[in-house]
């Protein structure tokens, strides 16, 4: 008797994982697609006049370049290069000409109140817009006050960026640590 009546919550039990795991499994795909979409809407805002992206495997020896996506007006390239605390992560729109025409942070651990302004700091992010590869901290770029090593690995990502595009050396002294 005592055998009988502990089948059925080990039944109900099974029952309800089988329902969440039914239930985790058939939104995975759906969140899949919405950040897909946020995505494909971010790069159309990076490199305007852009209709649509297509990711290329990337097989370059930069080791900032972490993904490719062509579009016919130019790239969206992401980058992650080693800040002060952490990877900065970034997606960078060039032009086919080699020219910044977007750029946003998407992830970073940097200092709060210092390298972190790098997330939205307005007027720091636009500086590097139009440039050709050729930006460097204290000459054309001013750094995040007490950022300049987050300052520094922006300017890297934003270089290598446009160095893919115009096939320039990434390796130079333009894009090295502590320079």
């Amino acid at each position: 008797m005592k055998v009988k009546s502990l089948w059925m919550p080990v039944i109900v039990i099974c029952m309800f994982a089988a329902i969440l795991f039914g239930t985790k499994a058939g939104t995975a795909g759906a969140a899949q697609v919405k950040e897909q979409e946020e995505l494909n809407t971010l790069m159309l805002s990076l490199l305007p006049g852009s209709t649509s992206f297509t990711e290329e495997a990337y097989e370059g020896e930069d080791a900032n370049i972490k993904a490719v996506y062509r579009a016919d007006n130019g790239c969206v390239i992401m980058t992650s290069t080693y800040g002060y605390a952490s990877d900065v992560v970034m997606l960078i729109g060039v032009s086919n000409e080699g020219e910044v025409k977007g750029l946003v942070v998407r992830d970073m651990g940097e200092t709060y109140g210092l390298g972190a302004k790098a997330l939205s700091d307005v007027d720091f992010l636009a500086q590097y817009l139009w440039t050709t590869g050729d930006a460097e901290i204290g000459t054309n770029v001013d750094a995040l006050s007490g950022a300049t090593v987050t300052s520094k690995a922006v300017t890297r990502s934003v270089n290598s960026a446009v160095g893919f595009m115009t096939g320039v050396d990434a390796a130079t002294s333009a894009t090295t640590w502590g320079e």
